[in-house]
């Protein structure tokens, strides 16, 4: 579960400071599909970074399961990054001279795993995303669908609890979008938590939950019914 309380977010110092976010109030419980929504500007990105900690809040409290992280050491963050947070960006950020395999396998080279085991890992990541045909294509042979599952692969072969995506379906077409989007619906009935942050109200429909955001502050948190 994570929890905010009274989060803000300010960047810049005295008269440079630019105020972005102003007291979230957020809970979000192990296996719930959010998204995310607002405007360019809305404070969504900045709370996403936090969320993923990526960055570290103003003020306020966060807490994932009960720890508290919202002054950790970067160290703690780097570890909470491995092992909960899978992210997924609307860039697919694809080695370009790595084939699909290498591109998934690649987050398992930093967490020290054996390359026969990196590259079982990866394999079965890519079939779970229908990418058992193109396992070894290169980045320059595969469609922006294509590239967005091996994205979705790499999100995944650290095996986290949270999957973290960034405008995923921002370079796709509405067809792409759709069928990226059953592939998220289909890991949070696997059990994961899925945080989609997106200013598209037909993406967000997707979600079982909506937060919208304007000017740094939560302005709606509704279900969505089934």
């Amino acid at each position: 579960m994570m929890k905010l309380s009274e989060i803000t977010k300010v960047y810049g110092k005295g008269s440079l400071e630019v105020p972005v976010l102003h007291g979230i109030d957020l809970t979000i419980e192990d296996g719930e599909f959010v998204a995310i929504m607002g405007p360019s500007g809305s404070g969504k990105s900045t709370l996403m970074n936090i969320i993923g900690f990526l960055d570290y809040p103003s003020s306020g409290t966060f807490e994932l399961n009960g720890e508290k992280v919202d002054s950790a050491k970067e160290s703690v963050l780097a570890r909470l990054r491995n092992e909960h947070i899978g992210f997924v960006f609307q860039q697919f950020f694809m080695f370009p001279r790595d084939n699909a395999i290498k591109n998934v396998a690649s987050p398992l080279i930093y967490a020290g795993v054996s390359k026969r085991e990196r590259t079982e890992r990866a394999k079965k990541m890519l079939v779970k995303v229908g990418l058992e045909d193109r396992m070894k294509h290169l980045p320059n042979q595969l469609s922006g669908g294509q590239k967005q599952r091996v994205a979705i692969a790499r999100a995944l072969v650290n095996n986290p609890t949270i999957i973290l995506a960034d405008e995923p379906t921002g370079a796709l077409d509405s067809k792409t979008s759709a069928q990226i989007m059953q592939l998220f619906m289909q890991l949070n009935e696997e059990g994961k938590t899925v945080i989609v942050v997106t200013h598209e109200e037909e993406i967000a429909a997707y979600a079982k939950r909506i937060i919208t955001l304007k000017d740094g502050l939560i302005t709606d948190d509704r279900r969505v019914a089934p």
